[in-house]
């Protein structure tokens, strides 16, 4: 059933034309179906869990436990999952009984092993070049934010919770598409949101600072009826509006019930998936958690004892409380980083059991929002060094995404110099889009 998953049936492509789907594929065979509108939206919000560094896929979601030590290390006993067929790595238990919500896809690949340009071209969909192209947060906030109508409380674009850098921002859309970084630590109590809560400054402190300001602002007063002084006005009551109301109580994490809050894991991941599942609750339309420590040169598999049980509890939780709570058929989940590990571990020193970087096959995660689950798309080569079937781009698995969320993936991005840019690349790569998970 998975080994041959990636292959598009007379029956899924009949499905796929009578729905009015215009994939890629289908697209490029019957031209005339290029400017049938395209799909549906079916998502509101996409959770992106960003495993920064880049994990490795064999001890993750392709495991390869006939490999052999040199490529398997101490993990070489796969878990069955509750899809028939589907086998992910042994340290992850929880995420092995909620697979029919999830599927992989085992034949990522760009070829890039250096992290900014892999992230870049992981996040954007577009190869590194002369222009600095948005990542799918900020496009995701120029398309669905609030020039589209969202009014929420927060940005439509939240990193939880600290940027990765020019690599992973709003390219040439703008500040107004930057995300909003919140800092802190959601595990600690009070989550401190920078530009929310200033540590050991109480609020009653903050208020009397404000009326203080309001008593001295004598310019303020006497301009009050011009309109240069509306958007300060505009910004300071936004300001603290952020700092006192609905936005300070979507962060409180302590409303949560102790319970809840225990089954996501105590710790920053599993808090940060909480404080997502809040975000996306509230509509936030993206929401990104940058999960740290996944660059493993040295002393790979002790690093992957501490993290991986934190992804699998986290994510895991994640995706039974979205379903529970009604959220899951609208809230894109994708978990992956900028590359995978080399397969082949390096024992000797100084690496001591180590793996590097590796852009030619690597593995993703990809659940809700129209998705379907328990699926494996592609395939890699017995010790998982290469594509062995069903190559996928970044921007197959995000055009994907824009998809889900009403985004034409070859449609027109807005941008400062009125070019003709696309939202993707439109790069050849297999099937292209991800046509056999909606």
């Amino acid at each position: 059933m998975m080994d041959d998953v990636h292959e598009m049936t007379r029956r899924a492509a009949l499905k796929l034309g009578m729905a009015g789907a215009a994939g890629l594929y289908a697209m490029r065979a019957h031209p005339a179906l290029a400017a049938a509108a395209p799909r549906r939206p079916h998502a509101k919000s996409v959770i992106q869990i960003w495993l920064w560094g880049g994990p490795c896929h064999l001890d993750t979601f392709d495991p390869k436990p006939t490999a052999g030590r040199d490529y398997c290390g101490p993990y070489t006993t796969p878990l069955s999952t509750n899809v028939a067929g589907m086998r992910i790595g042994e340290r992850l238990p929880l995420l092995a009984k909620q697979a029919d919500k999830y599927s992989i896809i085992r034949s990522m690949t760009h070829g890039i092993n250096g992290h900014e340009t892999a992230s870049y071209r992981t996040q954007t969909g577009h190869e590194p070049g002369r222009r600095v192209y948005p990542c799918l947060g900020a496009l995701v906030s120029k398309m669905r934010g609030r020039e589209q109508g969202y009014k929420g409380v927060v940005a439509p674009y939240i990193v939880l919770t600290r940027p990765q850098g020019r690599f992973s921002e709003q390219g040439f859309l703008g500040d107004d598409h930057k995300p909003f970084s919140t800092g802190g630590d959601p595990n600690r109590t009070p989550f401190v949101v920078e530009g929310l809560v200033s540590p050991g400054v109480t609020d009653a402190r903050q208020r009397q600072r404000r009326h203080l300001v309001g008593q001295l602002d004598a310019l303020g007063r006497t301009g009050a009826a011009d309109p240069s002084f509306k958007p300060f006005d505009a910004a300071t009551a936004q300001a603290y509006e952020m700092m006192f109301g609905d936005a300070r109580k979507l962060f409180d994490l302590t409303s949560e019930k102790e319970a809840v809050r225990d089954a996501y894991g105590r710790h920053t991941f599993g808090q940060s998936c909480l404080m997502a599942r809040r975000l996306v609750e509230q509509g936030v339309p993206y929401v990104t958690i940058n999960s740290q420590g996944w660059d493993t040169h040295k002393g790979h598999f002790g690093a992957m004892d501490r993290k991986l049980p934190e992804l699998d509890q986290g994510v895991a939780m994640l995706l039974q409380d979205l379903q529970q709570r009604g959220l899951l058929n609208s809230t894109v989940v994708w978990c992956g980083g900028e590359f995978g590990r080399t397969p082949k571990v390096q024992w000797q020193a100084p690496w001591n059991g180590g793996r590097s970087h590796f852009g030619a096959c690597f593995s993703s995660l990809i659940a809700g929002g129209g998705f379907q689950g328990g699926q494996v798309v592609g395939a890699s080569d017995s010790t998982g060094e290469s594509v062995a079937a069903r190559p996928v781009l970044p921007e197959n698995l995000l055009g994907s995404i824009c998809e889900r969320m009403g985004i034409d993936p070859l449609g027109r991005l807005p941008n400062p110099q009125n070019l003709d840019l696309k939202v993707m690349a439109d790069v050849d790569a297999g099937d292209g889009r991800l046509n056999e998970l909606v």
